[in-house]
């Protein structure tokens, strides 16, 4: 039996039809992560809240809820209007916590009944350029 689809406080943006989850509190720099990643060629996806779909495959869809499709925060800015599309999720940020590892352990997270790896926010001016890379290739083993 699949989950029904529920609503998360989050953003997302698919980059090549992947994907990327991005959570954390409230001013946590979910929007702004986003736009990075727009700015280097993502979708949007959705920004603020994110409905996400489970499908038998295991796999989790996710879109905008109507009323916000195509639109971002930028804060000190407004609200601005860009292309959407929807995704499965292949990753997750969590953006309440700080990588201090070099390199980190492989992390897990459950959205929706479903494991997608996970990884926290790297202090990093280039940390959407490594997230681009990320889902345009794969993590190298170990």
């Amino acid at each position: 039996m699949v989950a029904q689809p529920e609503i998360l406080h989050a953003s997302a943006v698919a980059i090549e039809g992947k994907g990327l989850l991005i959570v954390g509190g409230s001013g946590s720099g979910k929007s702004s992560l986003a736009l990075d990643l727009i700015a280097l060629g993502a979708k949007l996806i959705a920004d603020d809240k994110v409905v996400v779909a489970p499908k038998p495959e295991g796999a989790i869809w996710a879109s905008p809820p109507e009323p916000t499709q195509g639109l971002i925060e930028a804060r000190g800015v407004g609200i601005l209007a860009t292309e959407a599309e929807g995704a499965f999720l292949q990753l997750v940020v969590d953006m309440d916590r700080i990588e201090d590892a070099r390199l980190p352990e492989r992390r897990k997270t459950v959205i929706a009944g479903v494991s997608l790896p996970l990884l926290y926010r790297v202090a990093s001016p280039v940390f959407a350029s490594i997230l681009l890379v990320y889902l345009k290739g794969q993590r190298h083993a170990p």
